[in-house]
């Protein structure tokens, strides 16, 4: 598999791509003036003053594609995603409110399967939200509450040069039928285990052996640390080869797969072992895959050759900017 062919499909992923728009909404929204506001576009969630610690609020949409095919698997990950966005800000997650709109029952039926599922497998309750009876698509969208003590936050935004790039997956799943790039890793598992890789976030945070953070989400792996570095105003390398992955899982629909319990960090690399062995007690797999550096050009490498994936001196992945206090 050529080097291009990885750089290619990364690029032209609709994972990455629908990202694209972002900040034209955003700018559509300015926060100038709200002081109590210490994060928001480009980090996983909202970062809300609260005393000595900050509210964390994040929402996530499943895309109409799965609710049709698979309602019950939009349902549960519509709880998945946003409970993921608060552990990558090393935040434990309170509480969910929900919005469904349905035009069938039996797919209303199904998806309320799913986030019940979602809420025992992690622990975290539904306590309101908005249905829309009558409407003529079937939508989910989920958002969630969490908090995080203010010393402890992982921002998306914080990356520094000569940081370890460090990817961390749980590589005990599947692909379910249908979701060519979905990696599910959690719906086999027992609550407790799912709970443990979920608080090891905070552990991680209060520990302070990251500088950045991010959940692999719809990019996937390679496109979720882009947008860590975009956040970040940096750049970085990394080595495919170095990727943790399945054996037999073609690398281009691994590095764009979703992952059920994936995250990304930049490390000092004093710290990196350590982050590596805390996620093994939990069953996931990590590895220094690369470094960061301030070139602000996202590279791979593979067998000798380089490419060049994203120069955000002139393109954008998400384009949000950060705010900096």
């Amino acid at each position: 598999m050529s080097l291009d062919a990885v750089v290619e499909a990364i690029k032209t992923f609709p994972g990455v791509t629908r990202k694209n728009p972002i900040h034209t909404i955003v700018e559509s929204f300015p926060i100038n003036g709200f002081p109590h506001v210490a994060a928001a576009a480009g980090e996983d969630a909202a970062a809300i003053e609260s005393g000595d610690e900050y509210i964390l609020l994040a929402t996530d949409g499943i895309m109409e594609a799965l609710v049709n095919t698979n309602p019950f698997y939009a349902g549960y990950y519509a709880v998945l995603v946003n409970v993921n966005d608060i552990a990558a800000m090393g935040g434990r997650a309170l509480a969910m409110m929900d919005v469904i709109s349905l035009s069938k029952s039996t797919i209303c039926n199904q998806i309320l399967r799913g986030m019940a599922l979602g809420v025992k497998k992690f622990n975290v309750p539904i306590v309101g939200g908005h249905t829309h009876p009558d409407s003529r698509h079937n939508a989910i969208n989920i958002s969630v509450m969490g908090k995080v003590p203010k010393d402890d936050i992982i921002l998306s935004s914080e990356a520094r040069d000569g940081d370890d790039i460090v990817f961390v997956i749980d590589l005990d799943g599947h692909y379910p039928e249908g979701m060519m790039h979905a990696w599910d890793t959690t719906m086999d598992k027992e609550p407790a285990e799912v709970q443990r890789q979920m608080d090891l976030l905070p552990r991680i945070a209060a520990l302070h052996l990251v500088n950045s953070g991010k959940d692999m989400s719809n990019p996937g792996c390679i496109g979720t640390l882009g947008m860590m570095l975009e956040s970040s105003c940096k750049g970085g390398t990394v080595d495919l080869d170095l990727i943790p992955r399945p054996e037999g899982v073609d690398l281009i629909r691994w590095v764009l797969s979703y992952q059920g319990c994936g995250f990304v960090f930049a490390c000092p690399p004093e710290n990196s072992d350590e982050v590596i062995r805390l996620f093994a007690e939990v069953g996931c797999t990590g590895a220094v895959v690369g470094s960061v550096d301030p070139g602000r050009k996202l590279k791979l490498v593979r067998g000798g050759e380089s490419r060049v994936l994203f120069d955000f001196e002139t393109e954008i992945i998400s384009g949000c900017v950060p705010i900096r206090r």
